[in-house]
């Protein structure tokens, strides 16, 4: 248990936690919306800190980050918790775990040093924070990011996007990527995540201005953000923040509460595709459908293929210092 860092005391014991876009307002003896918070006579505590509940090393295309040094391993880390209720969560074991077990917390007790230890002795070049949502256990990431930039490893965030700005504002020096997902429009957070639209947009914008490389990942869910409308408007957001910003558009498949959903039809993907490319946008990958040649990376300019991808492997890299091999044009992204 560790004192949370971006919270201030209110009248009667309450606080205010600003650690994300829900700004809980938190009464004696309760937790904040992620369940891992919790205000103790007037002082709020981060109950995650150094509980970690999944360590794994992971191709850094699992991210999924297909512009951010291609081919390399990231030390994955999480712990229980998120801010997010999504009825399609896929790692709602953890996710979801202090909301389904009467508050508790589980995890292995691992320090920010240990864990960047274990990332340099299993060759990893990142760390990833990522699993559940990384803002939830900000004070470990954070501590954890500050040592491994020291021992020259890069920081990434796989996240929701509904980081507060200052808390972006603390973590973006020491944050070198960060895959945030566009979910959706404003009822579909709301009626699936238990959230809104508009802190996620201003997180993806702010990140970006922060020098922070950002790709974005939409899993396309039938019936529920599948429109043609919907897609256009979240790859015209995309193109107004950067055309080199990558979109993830991503195969769902029935998982926790959207059992009774079908898998996303390969089809949909090609569209949303097709809508990015249309809007302007060089990079549009279609994810979990391995093989379909809609996860490789094509130059913008010539239209050669460059890096030849099936599912989190790399097959061929074709790019030659952060060019394409056959036209010379510059090929976005970190360690190309």
């Amino acid at each position: 248990m560790k004192e949370a860092m971006f919270y201030e005391r209110l009248d009667a014991r309450k606080v205010r936690c600003f650690l994300c876009g829900h700004r809980c307002i938190i009464s004696d003896g309760r937790r904040g919306i992620c369940g891992v918070r919790e205000n103790r006579d007037g002082t709020l505590y981060s109950l995650v800190f150094g509980k970690v509940i999944s360590m794994n090393v992971d191709p850094i295309e699992k991210k999924p980050l297909f512009h951010f040094m291609p081919g390399s391993r990231s030390f994955s880390i999480a712990t229980v918790g998120c801010n997010f209720r999504c009825l399609h969560c896929q790692n709602f074991e953890i996710s979801q775990y202090p909301k389904e077990h009467e508050g508790e917390i589980i995890g292995e007790d691992v320090s920010p040093a240990e864990i960047v230890d274990a990332a340099i002795r299993t060759g990893c070049q990142s760390i990833s924070y990522t699993y559940t949502e990384p803002t939830i256990f900000f004070e470990l990431a954070y501590e954890t990011a500050r040592l491994a930039h020291e021992k020259g490893l890069k920081n990434i965030f796989v996240s929701n996007g509904y980081t507060s700005p200052e808390a972006t504002k603390v973590i973006a020096p020491f944050l070198d990527g960060n895959n945030i997902d566009l979910k959706g429009d404003d009822e579909f957070y709301k009626k699936v995540c238990g959230a809104r639209l508009q802190p996620v947009l201003d997180t993806i914008r702010l990140m970006k201005e922060l020098g922070v490389w950002v790709e974005v990942t939409t899993l396309i869910i039938p019936e529920h953000n599948d429109s043609e409308d919907g897609l256009r408007r979240i790859a015209e957001f995309i193109k107004s923040i950067d055309a080199d910003m990558p979109w993830h558009v991503t195969q769902f498949y029935p998982t926790y509460k959207l059992l009774s959903e079908p898998r996303t039809p390969v089809r949909i993907l090609r569209r949303a595709r097709e809508i990015g490319l249309d809007a302007g946008l060089r990079y549009v990958y279609e994810g979990n459908v391995p093989g379909e040649g809609g996860e490789n990376t094509y130059c913008p300019s010539c239209g050669e293929l460059l890096i030849h991808r099936y599912g989190f492997s790399i097959i061929e890299n074709r790019i030659k210092d952060g060019r394409c091999f056959k036209c010379g044009t510059a090929i976005a992204g970190i360690g190309m």
